[in-house]
């Protein structure tokens, strides 16, 4: 509830938002959906959900992520 409290607090038209998680099996669940509903006229990509468990092996994951998003 904290990361929907923050959205909610700021105006994020115009903007790009690239979600990530950790988790272990949920995958991102219904996170980008509730994204795009709390930040309207956001441009929310496709997130990056990484394994709890194997978040210290995932820099070229999120590497080629940020990437993909032009971010890097």
């Amino acid at each position: 509830m904290a990361v929907f409290t923050f959205l909610e607090a700021f105006d994020f038209s115009g903007k790009t938002i690239l979600p990530f998680c950790t988790n272990e099996g949920s995958g991102m669940g219904k996170s980008e959906k509730d994204i795009k509903n709390i930040c309207s006229g956001a441009n929310v990509a496709a997130g990056l959900a990484i394994r709890g468990s194997k978040a210290a092996g995932s820099e070229n994951d999120v590497k080629k992520w940020l990437a993909k998003n032009g971010v890097i």
